[in-house]
Protein backbone atom coordinates (compact mmCIF):
# COMPACT_ATOMS: atom_id res chain seq x y z
CA UNK A 1 0.00 0.00 0.00
CA UNK A 2 2.68 2.28 0.86
CA UNK A 3 4.24 2.08 -2.08
CA UNK A 4 1.35 2.28 -4.46
CA UNK A 5 0.57 5.51 -2.49
CA UNK A 6 3.79 6.92 -3.12
CA UNK A 7 3.63 6.08 -7.18
CA UNK A 8 -0.15 7.47 -7.14
CA UNK A 9 1.59 10.91 -5.58
CA UNK A 10 3.85 11.14 -8.63
CA UNK A 11 1.34 11.03 -10.75
CA UNK A 12 -0.63 14.13 -8.89
CA UNK A 13 -3.05 11.89 -7.04
CA UNK A 14 -3.34 12.92 -3.63
CA UNK A 15 -3.18 9.63 -1.13
CA UNK A 16 -3.44 8.87 2.33
CA UNK A 17 -2.74 5.90 4.12
CA UNK A 18 -5.03 4.56 7.28
CA UNK A 19 -3.28 1.67 9.41
CA UNK A 20 -2.06 0.64 12.59
CA UNK A 21 1.53 -0.67 11.75
CA UNK A 22 3.07 3.02 12.66
CA UNK A 23 6.49 1.81 12.13
CA UNK A 24 6.34 -0.13 8.59
CA UNK A 25 4.22 2.69 7.18
CA UNK A 26 6.15 5.74 8.10
CA UNK A 27 9.40 3.78 7.37
CA UNK A 28 8.25 3.18 3.73
CA UNK A 29 7.97 7.01 3.49
CA UNK A 30 4.30 7.87 2.82
CA UNK A 31 2.69 11.35 1.90
CA UNK A 32 0.75 11.23 4.31
CA UNK A 33 -0.47 8.51 7.11
CA UNK A 34 -3.45 8.65 9.36
CA UNK A 35 -2.68 6.36 12.47
CA UNK A 36 -5.09 4.48 14.11
CA UNK A 37 -3.98 2.38 17.50
CA UNK A 38 -6.20 -0.71 16.64
CA UNK A 39 -5.53 -4.35 16.16
CA UNK A 40 -4.26 -4.90 12.93
CA UNK A 41 -6.84 -5.54 10.04
CA UNK A 42 -9.35 -2.77 11.57
CA UNK A 43 -7.62 -0.04 10.58
CA UNK A 44 -11.20 2.47 10.19
CA UNK A 45 -12.88 1.32 13.00
CA UNK A 46 -14.55 -1.64 14.75
CA UNK A 47 -16.60 -3.81 12.98
CA UNK A 48 -20.18 -2.64 12.56
CA UNK A 49 -19.35 0.65 14.22
CA UNK A 50 -20.22 2.70 11.35
CA UNK A 51 -20.19 6.29 13.48
CA UNK A 52 -16.79 5.58 14.22
CA UNK A 53 -15.62 4.25 10.75
CA UNK A 54 -17.13 7.59 9.47
CA UNK A 55 -15.59 9.24 11.70
CA UNK A 56 -11.66 7.65 10.66
CA UNK A 57 -12.48 8.22 6.70
CA UNK A 58 -13.95 12.20 7.19
CA UNK A 59 -10.19 12.79 9.23
CA UNK A 60 -8.59 10.91 6.50
CA UNK A 61 -9.85 13.04 4.03
CA UNK A 62 -8.97 16.30 6.63
CA UNK A 63 -5.56 15.27 6.40
CA UNK A 64 -5.63 14.74 2.67
CA UNK A 65 -6.68 18.21 2.43
CA UNK A 66 -4.60 20.25 5.37
CA UNK A 67 -1.40 17.94 5.43
CA UNK A 68 1.41 20.74 4.60
CA UNK A 69 4.73 18.57 5.43
CA UNK A 70 5.82 15.10 3.22
CA UNK A 71 5.65 12.05 5.58
CA UNK A 72 2.87 13.84 7.47
CA UNK A 73 1.73 11.71 10.32
CA UNK A 74 -1.58 12.20 12.27
CA UNK A 75 -2.93 10.12 15.17
CA UNK A 76 -6.91 8.95 15.09
CA UNK A 77 -8.13 9.94 18.21
CA UNK A 78 -9.94 7.20 18.43
CA UNK A 79 -9.67 4.13 20.63
CA UNK A 80 -10.68 0.47 21.05
CA UNK A 81 -12.64 0.11 24.24
CA UNK A 82 -9.76 -1.41 26.41
CA UNK A 83 -6.83 -2.47 25.45
CA UNK A 84 -6.85 -5.89 26.43
CA UNK A 85 -6.07 -6.81 22.86
CA UNK A 86 -2.84 -5.72 23.37
CA UNK A 87 -1.62 -8.62 25.48
CA UNK A 88 -3.29 -10.84 23.64
CA UNK A 89 -2.99 -9.78 20.07
CA UNK A 90 -1.14 -11.96 17.88
CA UNK A 91 -0.51 -14.29 20.76
CA UNK A 92 1.05 -17.70 20.47
CA UNK A 93 1.09 -20.15 23.39
CA UNK A 94 -0.02 -23.95 24.84
CA UNK A 95 -3.39 -22.49 24.70
CA UNK A 96 -3.33 -22.23 21.07
CA UNK A 97 -0.94 -23.73 19.49
CA UNK A 98 -2.83 -26.81 18.42
CA UNK A 99 -5.85 -24.34 17.03
CA UNK A 100 -3.25 -21.81 14.80
CA UNK A 101 -1.33 -25.27 13.49
CA UNK A 102 -4.81 -26.41 12.55
CA UNK A 103 -5.74 -23.19 10.53
CA UNK A 104 -1.91 -22.95 9.18
CA UNK A 105 -3.10 -26.43 7.65
CA UNK A 106 -6.35 -25.43 6.32
CA UNK A 107 -4.66 -22.36 4.40
CA UNK A 108 -1.99 -24.08 2.91
CA UNK A 109 -4.05 -26.70 1.71
CA UNK A 110 -6.58 -23.91 0.41
CA UNK A 111 -4.18 -21.88 -1.58
CA UNK A 112 -2.63 -25.36 -2.67
CA UNK A 113 -5.82 -25.87 -4.08
CA UNK A 114 -6.52 -22.65 -6.24
CA UNK A 115 -2.92 -23.14 -7.89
Amino acid sequence: MSLVARRLEEAGITTVVVGSARDIVEEAGVPRFLFVDFPLGNPCGKPGDVQMQRDIVDLALRVAATALAPRTTVQAPQRWDNDEWRAAFMAVGDHNRAELAKAGEARRAHQAASH
